[in-house]
């Protein structure tokens, strides 16, 4: 079967997020975001027929999982990933923001430390202030072949009064795949001193080049023992607006403190669609995510071979996974804020992701190769 990630789809008449557009922000109208973690592509046809289908049914009351909802993910996580899971392990999120908060509620008491390698996903922090616990830094480190991580500096943030470490696998927005002997030191790490580990792996099934994903909680019984593994269908499948998440957490003590942060928050069902949409996705969307994981290499293809030829200043770092490339602006002498206003484009600035984001931008290249062309000659214009 073909899909068509050329196809141009008009988004601006549907309330959506990314396309939202305020002339009075930016003083013109015709913006090309590429900004938020928001593909331009339709979802798979199975997916909108599944979702078309149930809403055909005019009652919408209160859901129940299906009984092939969880298996759907447990064979998901066998196949793309190699790891056997039990459906029991299973938790819902009304998204993985959501759960990242739940999980601080869970694993930690007010005062204590969290520790973040940042430039990161900016929601963890906030994540972890907004739950009155304190924020420990290690920062990730950038050499000649890309990013690592500082297993120094992370023993002495652990030794900091940590409780938990909140892991981006793979990392949000410096696209690394964590290589298995990563994982493990960051593990042995963490059980020595009786550290939980949530590792968000959304982006887990949207590997581009290099090793394959490894997932935490995958790796050893003592990485079971005391990992929460957050994934979702939303990024890979475009599907964020269904707001749903699951949490993967084979010990049963975390298992059940987790649940119970989400009970006191007073979230007793899902989303309805969020259900559908989510089995179907994990049970049918093989092929449709093999063929757009072949279109993002060509984009980040493109990408890269135009900032070299054309871009003077702009460093596209090296990817692995995610569909977010990581611009190194400094070359340019120019902030890079001010840069993309100038060009027209919406992208995120690299300040947002913390320390060591400053005079990056981050570009969402999951859109049809005609915009991102687009987007590039703005930028290119402005750069002239």
């Amino acid at each position: 079967m073909e899909f068509d990630f050329d196809a141009v789809l008009d988004r601006a008449s549907t309330d959506s997020l990314k396309w939202n557009i305020d002339p009075a922000r930016w003083g013109r109208s015709d913006i090309l975001p590429l900004w938020v973690a928001d593909m331009d592509f339709a979802c798979p046809p199975c997916v909108a027929e599944a979702v078309r289908a149930r809403a055909g049914h005019p009652v919408y009351g209160y859901p129940e999982r299906s009984a092939g909802y969880g298996p759907s993910i447990a064979g998901w996580m066998k196949r793309r990933h190699g790891w056997d899971i039990d459906p029991e392990w299973i938790v819902y999120s009304p998204g993985v923001v959501p759960a990242l908060h739940f999980a601080v509620q869970a694993f930690t008491r007010p005062g204590e430390g969290v520790v973040i390698q940042p430039p990161v996903y900016h929601p963890f922090p906030v994540a972890i202030v907004a739950n009155g616990r304190r924020v420990i830094e290690n920062p990730l480190v950038r050499g000649e072949s890309g990013y690592a991580m500082d297993l120094d500096g992370l023993r002495s943030a652990l030794d900091n009064g940590a409780r938990l470490l909140i892991l981006c696998s793979p990392h949000n927005p410096v696209g690394r795949v964590w290589r298995r002997k990563e994982l493990e030191d960051v593990v042995g790490l963490c059980a020595e001193r009786g550290v939980t580990i949530v590792s968000d792996e959304i982006h887990a099934d949207l590997v581009l080049f290099g090793e394959p994903h490894i997932c935490t909680a995958a790796l050893s019984q003592a990485a079971a023992r005391i990992t929460a593994c957050l994934t979702a269908p939303s990024k890979t499948f475009n599907i964020a607006g269904f707001a749903h998440a699951n949490a993967i957490i084979p010990d049963p003590g975390l298992r059940k403190a987790f649940a119970s942060a989400i009970g006191r928050a007073g979230i007793e069902v899902s989303n309805i669609f969020g259900n559908v949409a989510c089995e179907a996705a994990y049970a049918g969307g093989e092929a449709w995510l093999d063929a757009l994981l072949d279109y993002l290499r060509g984009n980040y293809a493109f990408l890269a071979e135009f900032a070299a030829a054309r871009l003077p200043g702009i460093d596209v770092l090296p990817l692995e996974a995610t569909y977010l490339a990581w611009l190194d602006c400094s070359g340019t002498g120019r902030d890079p804020g001010q840069l993309m206003r100038e060009a027209g484009v919406w992208l995120n600035e690299g300040s947002m992701f913390g320390r060591g984001g400053e005079g990056f931008l981050r570009l969402n290249f999951a859109c049809p190769r005609k915009i991102l062309e687009q987007a590039l000659e703005r930028l290119e214009q402005a750069l002239a």
